[in-house]
């Protein structure tokens, strides 16, 4: 072929957009970087190798504690601390295993993750939102679906599994565009992630990262569950009514008017599965069963002499408060096994275990992942980079007078970038929370507070990257009814939705924090002072 005639060619075809281009660029970028544990395990080494330079160098800041404070050094000096030598090998392989059954998270989401597997494997958590769903209204179906996509992420990967497919098959069979019922879904489970009226098995999963990040800066500070947990339930509502109104305004007249003949195959049988009358008396039977745990859980709590009071009799502080993992067990075990013994999925205490091995058996990753975190986190916490950066990073804040909403949102948005490539909410925050958490806290703000702001950052951009763990299920399932598909337009089409709850939840972030000084938990601080 001739230059002038392939010249021609390349005029004729035409130039791919902006947006396409920058979304390759992210996906390309995204699939350079490693496994989140190989990732894990360069930062180790990373950390080693940098703390024998510095150590070498004899890198230290002033530290800004006052005199007396518990861990603060007789010069007043925060120094770099080297592993790079005998004395850090040995503490490394003296502390390996300790490093790992220790790290906050893995023991409060193994026990959290016990009592869901119950309810989800008897078929309650499905068969509740199959009802739920299917129970709404032609007016109130948008606004239902995302919001059980958000409280889906008490069952970890249920939403994903069972919900999305079923949010698609729903818009169908009421003729509607099936990606607008995928959209919607989508953006309750995955861009809502973080908000829910329950607390769940995230919950203790962060608390535990910033509690151990905290505890730099202050040895004694403690993070529950149960932190973030006033923000997040009224966040539940906001995004509902935020991502039906994306989804019916927005997406659905982008998507226009569905025809079958755009599917991959026949959706003939594309049926929506009612609830059958066992699976409805099951459901009220476990309802009857939730109430009975939550009237006993308010009886321990409620009276001002009640047992799991604290000593003094405030609910601050008190057993209620840190031992909500165990509540989070009880509150899935019990209605799940009632269910599963009305439905017959679950006729004996045989069954019961099945589910629970079976769970525990589907996080084999999320061992081996936590395994190599909680190493990194304690490099990090010997070496004293935290601190090192953190007073760095604070004196820096303070010099450029950056402090106050326009800190946070700078925060959010950082953090709603780092999402883009690395997908997981834990591991994201195992790596940040030492830097950030510490950074923020010499600024004067407290770790509940912190942790509640990267919760969005980190929830509202899961649904355009590539790189979160279940983007190509979603992929996969959209291209049933859309087979020419491709990844840029799945990402074009959720990029209302992230841009929308970026926006949307940091105002309400703004105003509950600065306007009207609300704590974002029970018992939470919002300001930090030593």
């Amino acid at each position: 072929m001739s230059s002038s005639a392939s010249q021609q060619q390349n005029q004729q075809q035409p130039k791919r957009p902006l947006f396409t281009r920058f979304l390759d660029s992210v996906e390309y970028l995204g699939n350079l970087l490693p496994h989140p544990i190989t990732l894990f395990a360069i930062f180790c080494v990373a950390i080693l190798v940098l703390s024998g330079i510095a150590g070498y160098f004899e890198l230290s800041v002033m530290d800004p504690r006052p005199e007396g404070a518990k861990g603060r050094a007789a010069d007043g000096m925060i120094h770099v601390v080297s592993l790079f030598n005998a004395e850090g090998l040995q503490l490394i392989v003296t502390n390996l295993v300790k490093n790992f059954v220790g790290f906050a998270p893995l023991g409060t989401v193994l026990v959290a993750m016990l009592g869901v597997a119950i309810a989800e494997h008897s078929g309650m958590l499905s068969a509740a939102m199959r009802g739920m769903v299917m129970g709404a209204s032609k007016r109130m179906v948008t606004v239902t679906v995302v919001f059980a996509g958000i409280i889906s992420n008490t069952a970890s990967e249920l939403g994903y599994v069972v919900l999305i497919p079923l949010a698609a098959m729903l818009f169908h069979s009421l003729g509607r565009h099936p990606l607008a019922g995928l959209a919607a879904a989508f953006a309750g489970v995955s861009g809502g992630y973080s908000a829910n009226l329950l607390i769940g098995t995230v919950d203790p999963l962060l608390s535990g990262i910033t509690e151990t990040a905290a505890q730099m800066i202050d040895p004694t500070y403690t993070v529950g569950p149960e932190a973030n947990w006033y923000f997040m339930f009224v966040s539940t509502f906001f995004i509902s009514i935020t991502g039906a109104f994306v989804t019916e305004k927005i997406v659905e007249p982008k998507l226009g008017k569905y025809h079958d003949e755009e599917a991959s195959e026949d959706l003939s049988n594309d049926k929506m599965g009612k609830l059958t009358a066992v699976e409805k008396k099951g459901l009220k039977f476990a309802g009857v069963a939730v109430l009975v745990v939550s009237a006993l859980l308010a009886w321990t709590i409620v009276p001002a002499d009640g047992v799991l009071r604290s000593a003094n009799g405030t609910v601050s502080g008190s057993p209620f408060l840190k031992s909500i993992v165990a509540f989070i067990f009880v509150f899935f075990a019990i209605p799940g096994f009632v269910y599963g013994k009305i439905v017959g999925t679950m006729k004996n205490d045989r069954d019961v275990i099945n589910a629970m091995a079976t769970s525990m058996s589907s996080m084999g990753m999320y061992i081996v992942l936590v395994f190599f975190a909680a190493q990194f986190v304690a490099f990090f916490k010997w070496t004293n980079f935290g601190q090192v950066i953190a007073v760095g990073g604070a004196s820096f804040l303070q010099d450029v007078g950056l402090t106050g909403p326009m800190l946070f949102f700078a925060f959010i948005l950082m953090c709603g970038f780092i999402n883009l490539m690395i997908g997981s909410a834990s591991a994201q925050w195992a790596v940040t929370a030492p830097i950030f958490v510490p950074m923020l806290m010499l600024v004067g703000y407290a770790p509940e507070t912190i942790q509640a702001a990267y919760r969005i950052g980190d929830s509202t951009t899961n649904i355009i990257t590539p790189m979160m763990s279940y983007f190509g299920l979603i992929l996969a399932v959209a291209t049933r009814y859309m087979k020419n598909l491709g990844i840029g337009t799945l990402i074009a089409t959720m990029l209302p939705y992230s841009i929308c709850f970026m926006f949307g939840w940091s105002i309400l972030f703004y105003l509950w924090v600065f306007v009207f000084g609300l704590p974002v938990g029970p018992g939470a601080a919002t300001f930090y002072t030593p």
